[in-house]
């Protein structure tokens, strides 16, 4: 791309090669999408720009039926930057698909246009929205994708949206806590909550990540079954 080559050209010389599956992780929403066509081989995404993130939807998915037994009834609060992340995005598909009760909460800039969540109720109060939560879904903040201006505007953001053990008491008796990775200790989540096994899934979420993307390449190099 740095020498002008089109993102399908890219893609026309790696199907060249006659791969088996192609792994495509891009910085342009849509851009799997739009190379899958001209591919002769599956296309898995591994993370578009601000678009979808639907492998990681798939392990949050496992992790929170491995923990909970199931996912149809469950609250889910996803809080955090659900304007830049991809992870929400498809958590909010897959885990609205599986019958969960789903809400998002962030700072009224991090939040996506009305439009793009439809009837899923939306919060600025975190303390509100985790209410009764079976799962509460952290995001990482991504300065790198903001303006400095509204970087400057979240010096507060630990205080009014980050995860306490004092704002957890909020959410249900056995609620667990999820983060996709990095987490940045002290902003998002305190690590008291992080390191708790008996309430957090991330490292949890580390582990089934490696099977559930195991699968996604057995299953879509299997030989047709006709």
């Amino acid at each position: 791309m740095q020498k002008g080559e089109t993102l399908l050209d890219t893609a026309l010389t790696i199907n060249a090669m006659r791969p088996d599956i192609f792994v495509m992780r891009h910085g342009q929403a849509g851009a799997a999408a739009e190379v899958a066509p001209v591919m002769d081989c599956p296309v898995i995404n591994g993370g578009d720009g601000w678009g979808e993130h639907p492998t990681q939807a798939l392990l949050d998915a496992l992790a929170i039926r491995r923990r909970k037994g199931g996912i149809k009834g469950l609250r889910v609060t996803i809080c955090g930057d659900i304007r830049h992340s991809r992870v929400a995005r498809s958590n909010l598909i897959a885990l609205g698909a599986l019958g969960a009760e789903l809400r998002v909460c962030g700072p009224a800039p991090l939040l996506p246009d009305a439009s793009e969540l439809g009837t899923i109720p939306t919060f600025t109060d975190m303390d509100d929205a985790i209410e009764g939560a079976d799962v509460v879904m952290m995001l990482r903040i991504q300065r790198e994708r903001m303006s400095p201006e509204l970087q400057d505007s979240l010096d507060d953001y630990h205080s009014r949206y980050g995860l306490s053990r004092i704002r957890l008491a909020r959410a249900a008796p056995d609620a667990v806590v999820m983060h996709p990775g990095p987490i940045n200790r002290g902003i998002e989540i305190d690590s008291d909550i992080a390191d708790d096994p008996a309430r957090s899934l991330i490292l949890e979420q580390v582990e089934l990540g490696v099977a559930v993307r195991m699968a996604c390449l057995d299953l879509l190099t299997r030989p047709s079954r006709g």
